[in-house]
């Protein structure tokens, strides 16, 4: 008989909703047990396996039905012929071999207690990931510091929303990525969309921008003509197209609009906000024209966009939603806040029918930095400084508060310490590809190298698993059980549809099992619902809190949006009443733009030095580990091309399809030519899902945001010339390491 599944997508924070359906039926687990695992590279036409599951959207409120291409073809990954089902060793030859998980468990025993007996216990690392469910999130953050004894955790959530996040605690006091239900957007007037290209990240988020792009209503800020830009395009709004690394004093220029045009909205300012005399100052200097001179947005462009924010919160109601195209920079976070600062000028955080947001990007961005992988936090968003959540945590894991270590480093410098003398020497990675998706890739790559121990948990050969000394199997989304929070942060149910392989196990396994080893204080459960129950507790009284929520009422499909106190009905729209501050106010905070680093010379005048952009696609996701292993998706995109605006490449040479190189101090990419006027002339788009020479952070900078620790991934200086033909893997590594 066949059976099904509800659950929701493995990708983007959207979500969205879908059935999985098995002719098989539903099979209970297996026990677990060894199976074979091929090691060696697959053709491509094995790849082309049929998927074990059937993928059907379901009617939900953010997706509504709709799924993307990614979406349809998730579950071709479940029985892909690449997955790794055995632990693996790294030998001296640099092959890994399967080995039992015995000999995996002692081995990565044996590693931690041997870096804790030569360099103390801060030799030991985690890297976690937004796409762990919250359980694992929230344990991976108790078996860092309890098991393991280590202050060294932090995830690939701070190269995602940690300058969003930063704003939102400054602003509100609290960081809920969408602070209102997304169906909100429906009845918009007026959305202010900055850095999100929505149509290709998360293309069922659109259907919510159509009664707002009806009405004339879409305000896009892109230096591309993104798809998203592009809906603005025959009356449905407007396409800002700014320098790179210019949105701060965008976002100046249109709040000296909406103030000395006397749009504010007065008393909203005087009864829920403080801070504001101090921002009128802020934008004084920052009136129309001279932002058009830093931007290369027209003054009337500024003007129109301040005033239909105005007569849309007036009306219908507007929103300001920010991506990372505004916040992965070094002043992101006092990006988002000038975006912040706009909203409360008029009037929209915590209103009926007007807001701000941040889209989440990540599966489980959101719950994956409330419960304990960032370096500063512990459950419930709490900050691991503060005594008295100290208190609470340590109280519920039954330990002295004495034991929780302090506060760690955020991942850029995390990364940096790899295998220094003071620095991390023994490295637990869980759900990132670090060795793709971090700045500066060439330098992380040669500190996963330098490590005396690397543990990577995966279920394929990532690039970071590559580089692993042992490889530990572990289940995919749709053979576990647990929970992840959506975008709106919204608690959602993940269900398992498939029997996981014999030899994959759960982190939630592995860590209890290490644990144990370890001698660790506390309890460590396998049990997804029993580790939820403790997270309900460690996160009660927090800001985010989930203690009123439990996986009876989440199978019975009840909205369940944070914070949610038991007794509750939970907060679906956030700040209607008073902001999480203590005296219930916004805060307003004066922010100015800041000088960036002085690129090094263009070394070869042959080159033309650009400005280097990076983004998604919308066949892959992240750093494309995943997707790329997909067929159909790796076929419609099979390599990274280079963006460029025709006029720029006709200067250069460059034809379509040509070879060219991209290059900085930090490393090189080569790749083909995509012509496209949608970019600006001085500005280049990369993306990256790629590895190695394809790989765009091969280009990007480690510098980062003082205040949120968010890496410089959308403002890069780079040459760009034509080349005749591929250069070879070791001319090219030779040329960077002189």
């Amino acid at each position: 008989m066949t059976k099904s599944a509800d659950t929701h997508c493995p990708y983007c924070a959207l979500q969205c909703a879908m059935t999985l359906t098995s002719p098989a039926g539903l099979a209970p687990a297996s026990q677990p047990g060894p199976v074979p695992v091929t090691v060696l590279p697959l053709p491509a036409s094995a790849a082309k396996n049929a998927p074990v599951l059937q993928v059907s959207g379901r009617d939900f409120p953010t997706n509504r039905g709709g799924l993307c291409r990614k979406g349809w073809t998730s579950t071709s990954l479940l029985n892909h012929p690449g997955r790794i089902t055995e632990p693996l060793l790294k030998g001296a030859d640099g092959v890994h071999r399967p080995i039992s998980w015995d000999q995996a468990l002692e081995l990565a025993v044996g590693a931690v207690k041997d870096a804790r007996a030569r360099y103390g216990r801060d030799s030991v690392g985690v890297f976690g990931g937004g796409g762990l469910t919250n359980e694992k999130a929230y344990m991976l953050g108790k078996f860092a510091r309890l098991a393991l004894g280590t202050s060294r955790i932090d995830y690939n959530g701070r190269f995602c929303m940690s300058s969003a996040a930063a704003a939102g605690m400054r602003a509100f006091g609290v960081d809920r990525g969408l602070p209102f239900p997304l169906e909100a957007l429906d009845t918009a007037s007026t959305i202010l969309m900055l850095g999100s290209n929505v149509a290709e990240t998360m293309p069922p988020f659109v259907q919510h921008l159509k009664g707002t792009r009806d009405a004339g209503g879409l305000i896009v800020v892109d230096p591309r003509r993104s798809p998203t830009a592009a809906f603005t395009a025959d009356g449905g709004g407007l396409h800002l197209q700014p320098l790179p690394g210019t949105d701060l004093a965008l976002l100046l220029g249109i709040s000296h609009v909406v103030i000395h045009e006397n749009l504010v909205d007065t008393p909203y300012i005087e009864e829920r906000t403080s801070g504001y005399s101090a921002v009128v100052r802020s934008v004084n200097s920052f009136w129309p024209e001279r932002v058009q001179s830093i931007t290369g947005v027209p003054a009337e462009l500024i003007r129109e966009t301040a005033r239909r924010l105005a007569e849309g919160a007036r009306k219908g109601g507007s929103y300001i939603l920010t991506g990372r195209g505004v916040e992965q920079h070094v002043d992101g976070t006092d990006t988002a806040t000038a975006a912040i600062n706009l909203s409360l000028l008029l009037g929209l955080p915590g209103s009926a029918s007007s807001g701000y947001g941040t889209l989440t990007g990540q599966g489980n961005g959101q719950g994956g930095r409330e419960h304990g992988q960032k370096a500063d936090q512990l459950p419930g968003y709490r900050k691991i400084t503060d005594p008295a959540a100290r208190a609470h945590v340590a109280g519920v894991w039954g330990v002295p508060e004495d034991l929780i270590p302090g506060p760690g480093l955020p991942a850029v410098q995390l990364l940096q310490s790899l295998g220094q003398p003071d620095g991390v020497r023994c490295l637990f990675v869980h759900a990132s590809n670090i060795a793709v998706a971090s700045p500066d890739a060439n330098a992380v790559i040669n500190g996963l190298r330098s490590l005396d121990f690397l543990v990577v948990c995966d279920f394929f050969m990532s690039e970071t698993a590559a580089e692993a000394d042992l490889i530990l199997p572990v289940l995919q989304w749709a053979e576990e059980e647990g929970t992840l929070t959506n975008l709106e942060g919204r608690v959602l149910r993940r269900r398992r549809a498939l029997t996981p392989p014999a030899g994959a196990r759960s982190e939630l396994w592995i860590m209890a099992r290490l644990a144990q080893a370890l001698d660790a204080p506390s309890t460590y459960s396998e049990d997804p619902e029993t580790v939820f129950e403790e997270l309900r507790l460690a996160s009660a009284g927090g800001l985010a809190d989930y203690s009123g929520i439990n996986y009876a009422m989440l199978d019975r499909g009840e909205a369940a949006y944070w914070p949610y106190p038991a007794g509750s009905n939970g907060t679906p729209r956030l700040f209607r009443e008073k902001f999480a501050h203590s005296d219930g106010k916004a805060v307003m905070t004066p922010v100015t733009p800041r000088r960036r680093r002085t690129p090094g010379a263009n070394p070869d005048p042959a080159a033309k030095t650009m400005t280097l952009i990076t983004g998604r696609l919308l066949e892959h996701y992240q750093s494309g580990a995943q997707t790329r292993r997909v067929s159909e998706l790796l076929e419609a995109r099979p390599e990274a091309k280079l963006q460029l605006h025709p006029a720029a490449a006709a200067s250069m040479g460059i034809t379509e399809g040509a070879f060219v190189s991209v290059a900085n101090e930090r490393g090189e990419v080569l790749c083909r030519a995509e012509l496209s006027p949608a970019i600006r002339p001085d500005t280049v788009f990369l993306p990256f899902h790629f590895p190695e020479l394809e790989s765009a952070n091969r280009l990007t900078e480690a510098a980062t945001d003082p205040i949120s620790g968010m890496p410089e991934f959308k403002f890069n200086t780079v040459w760009v010339r034509p080349v005749a033909a591929p250069v070879s893997t070791n001319v090219l590594q030779t040329m960077e390491a002189s």
